[in-house]
């Protein structure tokens, strides 16, 4: 038997059910376990997150070069201007939606309360290089 069965995403923030709530409508998640101080999240594909209340939170600066990227999330999707536009209806920013050369496409954003994360095509539509 496993030591560690299952873990999960935990983002800190001022507000976490307005920051779940963003994430629920982009995963097509269900709330899984709520208290005063946290929210679980489990999306249609398995992907598990918590939002953790800290009063003290500030939104990560990325990607400003003086700040490190501290942490970020990635997710997989079909249509990248689609899901832009569903990450702009529900409060997210994007921050780098430029297209980068090679055989992948992604784009970056921020979700309400400021953390980052980013999109990338499951299959990618360029030639294999090399």
């Amino acid at each position: 038997m496993a030591l560690v069965r299952a873990g999960l995403v935990v983002l800190d923030c001022a507000e976490p059910e307005k920051l779940a709530a963003f994430y629920k409508d982009l995963l097509d998640a269900e709330e899984t376990d709520a208290t005063a101080n946290r929210v679980e999240i489990q999306g249609a594909c398995g992907t598990r997150m918590a939002f953790r209340r800290d009063v003290n939170a500030t939104p990560p600066s990325w990607p400003r070069p003086e700040n490190s990227l501290q942490a970020h999330l990635d997710f997989y999707v079909d249509d990248l201007d689609e899901a832009e536009r569903r990450i702009v209806s529900l409060g997210g920013r994007p921050v780098d939606t430029k297209e980068p050369a090679g055989p992948f496409e992604e784009r970056g954003y921020s979700d309400p309360a400021g953390h980052s994360f980013t999109l990338r095509r499951e299959h990618p539509t360029a030639p294999k290089q090399g």
